[in-house]
């Protein structure tokens, strides 16, 4: 049976975490790969300049997921004392980070953290990640996505004077969809946690924002069963990626584009209390998508549409970045293709030197 990526197929929850020196099948390697430091978004927008982090404490919770990484470096790079948070085992100290392990879905350990490090800014992006529907999931993605949000917000409203901002999801209900019904477990606590947030800073101050952030792409990606991963990998090995219909649309964004939204969260006052969309506000289908991909690589290998099943209840969850702009000063600046060719050489890159043995693929 093929191995489905995980937009495409049930998941359990993600927590925010071909060799030989031969090329890969029509790949020359162009379009910068970057290394996991080498920053390519849109520096400087809605100001996020070094001289307004330098020694500022900052903590950042999902430190080692996708988005946090590349989060902490940029932080790092201008000059903020970065205090990085995750739930695995501890790291030691870095130039300009310290490294915390806690649980935030605990409510003490949540408190205690605030109280020891008393950030200026505090970025919430731990959290658990899986569009299955399966009741079995609810109590996960309420301690993972409601409770660590609640827990935080407590501990800022009892000890102010930080600023907050939540990696919220596109897949959040908006105001204006009136009687609809979250499409998941995920959407349902990611859209409560927005509530509480909004809550939270009418009735106690607390300056928070809640970004809805759309489907996040780039380098240093390392869950490989994620679509754009997915896809690269099959491809640059001359396998078949496993597909629905590719009917679906999806709202893209590149990993450093979110990674400059949240810092000019951090420092616009007129974000507090505020939900704003981040992604490039165009729709692609998967099939657009996966098309780009085949040229990008240039091998022989096609994607199998129909090989699975559309998962039910996955509409088109597309960003109004236009309010976004308007507060933050942000909009996105690297392309689809642009980005997708990044990408597509990161992973190039370290499949020459013997990364992603265990990659996932058609069986």
């Amino acid at each position: 049976m093929p191995t489905a990526p995980e937009s495409e197929r049930p998941s359990v929850p993600e927590r925010e975490g071909f060799g030989g020196s031969g090329g890969f099948p029509g790949f020359d390697g162009s379009g910068g790969s970057g290394g996991s430091g080498d920053f390519t978004g849109s520096e400087g927008q809605g100001g996020s300049e070094a001289s307004g982090w330098h020694d500022r404490r900052v903590l950042v919770t999902g430190a080692t997921g996708f988005i946090g990484s590349r989060l902490v470096e940029r932080l790092a790079a201008l000059g903020a004392r970065v205090h990085a948070v995750s739930r695995g085992p501890g790291r030691a100290a870095e130039h300009g980070r310290t490294w915390h392990v806690a649980d935030v879905g605990d409510t003490e350990a949540a408190g205690a953290l605030i109280r020891s490090v008393r950030p200026d800014v505090v970025f919430h992006l731990a959290s658990e990640v899986a569009g299955t529907r399966d009741p079995r999931l609810v109590p996960t993605m309420l301690r993972g996505n409601l409770a660590s949000v609640v827990n935080l917000l407590t501990a800022v409203a009892e000890d102010p004077g930080a600023r907050v901002v939540l990696a919220g999801s596109v897949e959040e209900l908006r105001p204006d969809e009136g009687d609809a019904v979250p499409s998941s477990p995920y959407a349902a606590a990611k859209w409560a946690a927005r509530g509480y947030a909004l809550m939270f800073h009418r009735l106690w101050d607390v300056p928070v924002t809640n970004l809805r952030v759309a489907m996040v792409y780039g380098q240093g990606e390392r869950n490989l069963a994620r679509l754009v991963p997915y896809m690269a990998l099959s491809l640059l090995r001359g396998r078949e990626p496993a597909l629905s219909s590719g009917k679906r649309e999806i709202d893209w964004i590149h990993v450093d584009d979110v990674v400059e939204a949240f810092l000019a969260a951090a420092t616009t006052p007129e974000a507090a209390g505020r939900s704003l969309d981040v992604g490039s506000g165009t729709r692609t289908t998967i099939r657009d998508t996966a098309e780009l991909l085949v040229r990008i690589t240039g091998g022989v290998a096609r994607p199998r549409y129909g090989a699975l099943p559309d998962r039910p209840l996955d509409g088109a969850r597309i960003a109004d970045i236009g309010p976004t702009a308007d507060v933050l000063g942000w909009r996105p600046v690297i392309g689809l293709e642009d980005g997708l060719r990044r990408t597509v050489a990161w992973y190039a890159d370290r499949l020459r030197a013997g990364e992603f043995q265990d990659a996932p693929g058609p069986s």
